[in-house]
């Protein structure tokens, strides 16, 4: 379950990291060489202090998350307990919803040890970027740059072996006696199992997210750590930004149900729809998210927004013109990341889908309790290419505009 988690967690530490050290000042490591610092304590000295931050709250993020995980524990994790399973048994085995709100508010405590945390760290955060920063690009070093690329391979070698298989497992017969490859479970799949509608659904959904996860998560990352005003309601805001990655999917998901399905609630209409399961996907992986969006603009300084204050440049300007395309990376990276997410959850809406909104995640969890774990593989398989397919894409376009929006980023190559 560790391994599992290790390579579940990954995805979502590193975006966190990389945008905590996407803004670095050349200045400070020019500074350094000039007086003799070696790498190491340069390293020690800038580049880890730098991302500080980015690096807390990576290791909150893995660490709320294995606490929370219900779908590793439940495929691999035996009989071994945890709290995720034990709500699953107690909500779906026994019908007993109080206990599995009790469970569920224990799972809450490690929400409240990271907001302590992040608030600790975040006195001491000073901003990277200033408006005289240069942006940094590292010289090469031809034992420094093998090493880490030999770590880098190493490290996506065990992650594409264990996706591998699953590939290789779906184009074969019949895992392990007939190992002969073929076809048929995809056929299957499409043909037989109706995998296809649930497969569009996800598409959408997935897109949904993308688009105004992003908006929605950026811009209230932005009014939280650069504008003014209502301080009393900051901390309450960031507390419930950190909240989601704290609780299970599960328990979101049946939150969802008894607060939308309430006769008496005139948002009821939303239930068993697409908007539903959205907004649903959304506020699942906010957390990581908003911690990647305030992890980008804390390397910001807040002369930008003084400079536009006194010029009486509108708040709106300057988030769109200055803010928007230096965090455009991120801004990429938390939507592509809302839609890889968006194609493979299961727990959050596993309780909100309805038979027009049936999802291709749920679709692979029914064909394994069916036993037909073949066109389960094939299936999954198809949600990882066409990931695989939008990062690619998000990539390219990411590199185009940059191009256009961050030529500043070049200066620091001279």
């Amino acid at each position: 379950m560790v391994l599992a988690m290790s390579f579940a967690a990954f995805p979502h530490a590193v975006m966190i990291l990389l945008a905590s050290m996407a803004l670095a000042d050349a200045r400070l490591y020019e500074a350094a060489e000039s007086m003799g610092t070696r790498p190491w304590r340069r390293f020690t000295t800038i580049t880890l202090p730098g991302a500080r931050y980015g690096l807390i709250s990576a290791a909150m993020v893995v660490f709320t998350m294995a606490v929370s995980e219900f779908g590793v524990p439940k495929v691999i994790g035996g009989n071994y307990p945890v709290l995720a399973i034990d709500i699953y048994k107690q909500v779906i085995g026994q019908q007993n919803f109080q206990m599995g709100a009790v469970v569920g508010l224990v799972l809450l405590l490690p929400a409240v040890i990271a907001f302590a945390v992040d608030q600790r760290v975040r006195r001491r955060q000073k901003a990277l970027l200033t408006a005289r920063s240069v942006p940094y690009a590292p010289r090469p070093s031809p034992v420094r740059d093998r090493l880490l690329l030999a770590f880098v391979v190493l490290v996506s070698l065990a992650m594409l072996t264990v996706m591998g298989m699953a590939v290789f497992g779906s184009f074969v017969k019949l895992w392990p006696y007939n190992l002969s490859l073929s076809l048929v479970h995809y056929t299957y799949g499409f043909e037989e199992a109706n995998v296809e509608h649930a497969y569009r659904n996800s598409l959408v959904m997935a897109a949904w997210c993308a688009a105004f996860g992003a908006a929605i998560t950026f811009a209230g990352a932005y009014w939280v750590e650069k504008t003014r005003g209502a301080e009393w309601l900051r901390p309450l805001i960031r507390f419930q930004a950190m909240l989601p990655m704290a609780v299970p999917g599960m328990v979101l998901g049946i939150g969802y149900i008894l607060f939308f399905n309430d006769p008496a609630n005139p948002l009821t209409v939303l239930y068993g729809t697409m908007a539903i399961l959205v907004a649903c996907t959304v506020v699942h992986f906010y957390s990581s998210s908003h911690l990647t969006a305030v992890t980008a603009l804390k390397q910001l300084d807040a002369e930008f927004e003084a400079v536009s204050a006194s010029l009486k440049v509108p708040f709106y300007k300057t988030f769109w013109r200055v803010t928007v395309p230096v965090c455009l990376p991120t801004v990429l990276d938390i939507g592509r990341y809302y839609f890889v997410n968006a194609m493979t959850t299961i727990s959050a809406v596993v309780f909100l889908y309805s038979p027009k909104t049936t999802l291709a995640s749920i679709s692979i969890l029914q064909l394994d309790e069916a036993g037909a774990l073949g066109p389960a593989a094939a299936m999954a398989t198809l949600i990882v290419a066409t990931s695989a397919v939008v990062t690619v894409v998000t990539l390219a376009a990411e590199s185009l505009l940059l191009a256009r929006t961050q030529r500043w980023r070049g200066r620091g190559r001279a």
